[in-house]
């Protein structure tokens, strides 16, 4: 029978997680539970001393490892205890060497497997999930995780929280470290910014387990119908262009809802081999940018397989564009829309329009003195329907010539005159006029069907006719410029204000955008921004399948600057779509002049950071070299003295003063010209198989005689693989990390240096007994002209340049130097270096 786990997760240390888990193990002693604390880190916290109170605790396992007692839970102990409980804190810590299990976590897996019950705390860093994210908001990188999945089998998941503000309080009053690590952690790590990210990430986390629960429950059930606890998007697409449509509509409404995008793409499987729609790569990628899911599924059925997807991801939308299919094939095959529909059952259907391409569009303004703009297609109906509809109407309504007359018919003939205006312009109308008028002499003036006209009043009534047509023809026309003329303004001032909007906002407006908005507006085949560099053109930004290379092959050409050109492609401009451009110029030239005016806001910070990265080296310079010049002068003045003339051993001891502060003089004059070589990338760098030993011992020897005679101890075993380094660096690194850590370490503790190989790597380890380190400051630590810190360097020729040199002559060689903090007291640093595997290169 396999034991329960039950995990106390914490968004950040403090939160109380190990608290709260001695708790409930007292609740459950009490009744009656036979508990026992198999490991529990107190960090010297009165509450969780005082919680831990009188809970028996199997003794700690003793390890040695390189020289030095550790300890760690006895798992073989507690099996044999064999508790109904058993407490086990920090589930992501590393074991010693040496231990049975690499990782916590296995120990607490074999417990559960003898049938013991644990519980057991975690922080949210160390989940391996989100080990980057973590990164990311902290800036510190977590070198202790566990797979998601150990958290995720637990039988329980209890959430430890406290706000961020209640968190730093307890830090302030001292609740979490002690008072050297409390200014330190707040401005850190325990930034309100950070707790706040990260109890947001452990929420959502643990939102995401709750979700597969309800899952799996939903799924041994039976329950198909989707439960509404989260809105889900499913946005089915097909690679057709207006899937990206469907895609940013649908990821607006999950973002206002808090909800899930999925898109979702049905294959048929029908036997035969399908090429990828055009369109869908790039749908998948807008999905990922807009922070969507993409699925692929098959079915026979493609309505029946979205919509069993969308149900069994509990989606509560389904969007669906319009359909491209032509009514003959949906008559023939049905229509996927409507079947969707019928089978959904619960689930929201909602079919979008497609995008309006000409939304953006400007009509083009009618000319003066032409007639109104009018579609082809219009225009072509009119001069077939025109002419042929009134000589049909005049047959027609010639049976009633004796009743109806001239007149009537002129008047019937009139109707057809203003509508035919109306749907195709002047021409057709003229057109259509003038075969009335021969229609209604062919059949309403006698003698009938012929075209004399035989009275002159039939010839007055045409000739009216003709004048009364030609004067609404006219008139509909002109209201009809007049109507262009209103939309061409309506749209003028749409795009005006979008334009003038996007002046005002603070935010950049991408080139590329404007010039996609800039051919629509003007129906252009393309567009692109140019710069010239020496005598080619070379494009910032383009729009459009094929838009020119140089202004002289462009249909429109104007200047956005020196050496930058505005190049369109298409159909030549008008005088009043050439006044519209001017704002899209100016708007464009903003976006130049913007990005020029970024570009040298970015020099000009860098330049500052330089300026005061000097500053601080002259203050260094000027600091750490007045004690040693100080010294050097007091002890050739004493050597000057009757005194040191009188006694030789008393002017040996200043000689030999005056040596110790010129080599330290010099640590700091090297440090100095390393730091400036490696600010400007400047450092030389042969790498070559190097002999671990034998560069820890020469960089040992190269210590000054009163630190290596203080005691360090170098326990680094033979045979370990020679590493990709240079051996000139890697000495000087390792001698300014040594004498660091010798200041620092007590006068009758030895400094450790030993190392192995790990995973294709070899680790060089420097461990001392000083004061230590908390997590939060380890990242500051390599960071040059820091004053009274410890660890700083100021050994090797200070103000933090030993360790901020030593850091830069490891990464120059593609190496890691990390630090942690030593089990017991101290402070560890890592150099991580490559196992040597090809041959020497040069940097």
């Amino acid at each position: 029978m396999t034991g329960k786990l039950r995990v106390f997760l914490g968004a950040a240390p403090g939160v109380g997680k190990t608290y709260a888990m001695l708790a409930e193990g007292r609740r459950l002693r009490a009744g009656g539970v036979d508990v026992v604390v198999g490991f529990v880190e107190t960090y010297g916290r009165r509450g969780t001393e005082q919680q831990l109170g009188d809970l028996p605790v199997v003794p700690r396992r003793v390890l040695r490892y390189r020289g030095i007692e550790l300890t760690e839970m006895d798992l073989d102990a507690l099996l044999a205890r064999r508790p109904a409980l058993a407490l086990v804190d920090e589930l992501a810590h590393t074991n010693v060497p040496g231990s049975r299990h690499a990782k916590r976590w296995q120990d607490v897996g074999e417990l559960l497997r003898a049938g013991i019950d644990v519980a057991t705390t975690l922080n949210i860093q160390h989940l391996e999930s989100l080990n980057d994210v973590v990164e990311q908001i902290t800036g510190i990188v977590q070198r202790e995780q566990i797979p998601d999945a150990v958290a995720r089998a637990a039988d329980r998941i209890e959430l430890v929280d406290l706000s961020p503000g209640a968190l730093r309080t307890r830090m302030a009053q001292g609740e979490i470290y002690g008072p050297d690590r409390i200014d330190v952690a707040l401005d850190n790590y325990f930034r309100a910014g950070n707790l706040g990210a990260l109890r947001e990430l452990a929420l959502l986390w643990l939102a995401d387990r709750v979700e597969e629960e309800l899952a799996d429950y939903r799924a041994r059930h039976g329950i198909r119908a989707p439960w509404e606890t989260k809105e889900r998007i499913a946005v089915a697409l097909n690679g057709a262009p207006q899937g990206e449509h469907l895609i940013r509509r649908g990821a607006r409404t999950a973002a206002r809802v808090h909800g899930d995008l999925i898109g979702i793409h049905v294959r048929l499987d029908d036997g035969t081999l399908q090429s990828e729609p055009p369109g869908l790569e790039e749908q998948r990628r807008l999905l990922r940018e807009l922070h969507g899911s993409y699925v692929e599924i098959s079915g026979s059925d493609v309505a029946q397989a979205l919509v069993d997807f969308a149900r069994a991801e509990s989606a509560t939308q389904i969007l669906l564009g319009p359909t491209s299919r032509s009514r003959l094939k949906e008559l023939i095959g049905g229509s996927v829309i409507n079947r969707v529909i019928r089978v959904a059952g619960p689930i929201d259907v909602r079919v979008l329009p497609p995008p309006d391409p000409d939304l953006l569009a400007v009509p083009s303004a009618p000319h003066r003195r032409r007639p109104a703009l009018v579609s082809a297609r219009r225009r072509w109906s009119a001069w077939l329907l025109g002419p042929a509809g009134a000589a049909a109407l005049a047959a027609v309504l010639s049976p009633l010539r004796g009743s109806l007359g001239l007149s009537g018919a002129l008047l019937c003939l009139l109707l057809v005159v203003a509508g035919v205006a109306r749907l195709g312009g002047l021409l057709p109308a003229a057109a259509t006029t003038a075969a009335a008028a021969v229609a209604a002499d062919y059949f309403f003036t006698t003698p009938w069907h012929s075209l004399v006209i035989g009275r002159a009043a039939d010839v007055a009534a045409l000739l009216l006719f003709l004048a009364v047509a030609g004067i609404i023809a006219h008139l509909i026309d002109g209201l009809a410029r007049r109507s262009q003329q209103a939309a061409r303004a309506r749209a003028e001032a749409q795009v005006l204000a979008r334009l003038a909007g996007e002046t005002v906002d603070s935010a950049a407006r991408a080139l590329p955008e404007l010039l996609g908005e800039l051919c629509q507006v003007f129906a252009l085949a393309g567009a692109a921004v140019l710069v010239r560099m020496g005598e080619e053109w070379r494009p910032v930004a383009s729009w459009g399948p094929e838009p020119p290379a140089r202004p002289d092959e462009a249909a429109f050409a104007a200047g956005l600057g020196q050496d930058t050109a505005l190049v369109l492609a298409g159909p030549s401009l008008s005088q009043e779509d050439a006044r519209l451009l001017g704002p899209f110029v100016t708007q464009l030239r903003l976006i130049r002049e913007r990005e020029r005016l970024t570009a040298q806001a970015q020099a000009a910070e860098a330049l500052a950071r330089t300026d005061a990265l000097h500053i601080n080296l002259l203050e260094a310079v000027e600091h750490d070299l007045r004690t040693p010049l100080a010294s050097i002068s007091a002890a050739a003045a004493g050597l000057r003295s009757p005194e040191s003339e009188r006694d030789a051993g008393h002017a040996r001891r200043l000689a030999t003063r005056i040596g110790a502060e010129a080599e330290r003089m010099n640590h700091l004059v090297a440090n100095l010209l390393d730091l400036s070589r490696l600010q400007v990338g400047a450092v030389p760098v042969t790498l070559c198989p190097a002999d671990v030993g034998e560069v820890v011992r020469a960089a040992v020897d190269s210590l000054p005689d009163s630190q290596a005679a203080a005691g360090v101890r170098i326990a680094i075993a033979d045979g370990l693989p020679k590493v990709e380094a240079d051996p000139g660096l890697l000495e000087r690194a390792l001698a300014n990390v040594v004498a660091n850590a010798r200041k620092w370490s007590p006068p009758d503790v030895e400094v450790v240096v030993d190392a192995g190989a790990v995973a294709g790597r070899v680790d060089v380890r420097v461990i001392d007994r000083g004061p230590g380190i908390s997590e939060v400051d380890s990242d500051n630590l390599f960071q040059p002209f820091r004053r009274s810190q410890p660890h700083d360097g100021g050994a090797n020729g200070g103000v933090g340049l030993g360790l901020t040199v030593a850091k830069g002559f490891v990464e120059a060689m593609s190496g890691e130097l990390t630090v942690e903090s030593t089990s017991g007291g101290g402070t560890t640093f890592v150099f991580g270096l490559r196992v040597w595997s090809g041959a020497p290169t040069t940097g």
